[in-house]
């Protein structure tokens, strides 16, 4: 899908059943152009108010992401979706940084609880994934951009099943995350960081599928509101990334 273009016949047939059905209150308008209207946004980076006049006034627009987003629809669409495809044998666990806009300042709550640090690079985000061996992702968390990536590794991991084998760069190599994986059956495929003393064994040619996940993220880059923040609130800017992901690795 391209920035001017409605959702597919295709996109739409895998999309539409898990949309919310008979809620009370006035009949909505039309889903597929409201979310194709969202989809623009999203990838052209343009404010709500700049959508073109074909999806929709901009502020059913805006209000249809805004609700839905506080409600978690968006983030159980790409959950389900996720959870569709089959047990992954081989997955890889990363992370990017995202630069936040002045936009995305003034929440309730200060920017730590929007997911908004500060570090060398300024004020960003950071988001943490998991993806399969396809370079589908299965999972993410948002964090403030100065926030470890071992930190929250156990966490991405806890709704997965146990995968044959996961791959990961310096950042996981931790004794108490090789120890799980181990303890479940799973190789673990980490460099050795360069204070251990005896650096662990290394399978570098499976070591070298790790790279489907800087993929992944390049991909969801090309959509300018995940390359850039512009949410205020966190849950908004995880709700962007959980649509992007649905419709770039899971329906089309």
């Amino acid at each position: 899908m391209s920035g001017s273009e409605w959702l597919s016949d295709e996109a739409w047939a895998v999309l539409e059943p898990h949309l919310p059905k008979g809620r009370a209150g006035a009949h909505r308008v039309d889903d597929r152009r409201v979310i194709s209207g969202i989809l623009h946004v999203l990838r052209s980076g343009c404010r709500w108010s700049d959508c073109p006049p074909e999806y929709g006034p901009p502020t059913t627009i805006y209000n249809r992401y805004n609700r839905w987003s506080a409600q978690g629809i968006w983030k159980r669409l790409f959950e389900r979706l996720a959870a569709a495809g089959n047990i992954p044998d081989e997955i890889s666990i990363d992370s990017t940084h995202v630069k936040a806009h002045r936009s995305a300042s003034g929440a309730k709550g200060g920017e730590a609880a929007q997911a908004i640090g500060r570090s060398r690079g300024g004020r960003t985000s950071k988001i943490h994934a998991v993806a399969n061996a396809e370079g589908k992702p299965l999972a993410f968390i948002l964090t403030p951009g100065n926030v470890a990536d071992i930190s929250v590794a156990a966490t991405l991991l806890d709704d997965i099943a146990p995968p044959r084998r996961l791959l990961a760069d310096k950042a996981y190599d931790a004794g108490h995350l090789r120890q799980r994986l181990e303890a479940q059956g799973t190789e673990v495929v980490i460099p050795s960081s360069g204070a251990r003393r005896h650096p662990y064994p290394l399978n570098r040619k499976a070591y070298r599928g790790r790279n489907v996940i800087e993929r992944m993220f390049c991909r969801m880059k090309d959509w300018r509101r995940i390359a850039t923040r512009y949410d205020r609130l966190a849950r908004n800017f995880l709700s962007a990334i959980a649509l992007v992901a649905s419709v770039c690795f899971w329906i089309t």
